[in-house]
């Protein structure tokens, strides 16, 4: 499982000009992707790390301050551009596996306490953030 995680001051998620989810102060925006062999326990130990994961101001994490965070899946975070010119997605695991694991990591934040807000899956979305710092970080769940 991977995750890029955003510090934002607000964000939000767009589909045919409905917003879908969204976060009016500061936060995290989560993009998720997920690979093949990706099961329950990426799924605990990727939730439990983007929760506790200091990286808000004051080096606190989403947990000490109750931010809330929009987790939006992205199948192109698998993407292999090594070779060639088009982009190789064959390590992004399909909808009918992907899906359910991003449903149930939304699920494990919320049961850890979070305010999870979602983008909408296999949708096109438009996704605006004000990205706080910046602070990005990669997240790669433990193989």
């Amino acid at each position: 499982m991977r995750a890029v995680i955003q510090r934002t001051l607000h964000a939000r998620v767009v589909v045919d000009g409905e917003v879908v989810g969204h976060t009016d102060r500061p936060g995290l925006l989560v993009y998720l992707g997920v690979t093949h062999d990706d099961g329950p326990a990426d799924v605990t130990w990727t939730a439990r790390k983007i929760w506790e994961l200091r990286v808000l101001r004051e080096e606190r994490s989403a947990v000490d301050v109750d931010a809330p965070v929009l987790v939006v899946s992205q199948f192109t975070l698998y993407g292999d551009t090594r070779k060639g010119r088009r982009p190789s997605w064959s390590a992004a695991a399909p909808g009918p596996v992907s899906e359910p694991l991003y449903e149930a990591l939304c699920a494990e934040l919320e049961r850890l306490g979070a305010h999870v807000e979602r983008g909408r899956f296999g949708a096109d979305m438009q996704v605006e953030s004000v990205n706080d710092g910046p602070v990005t970080m990669l997240l790669d769940s433990p193989r």
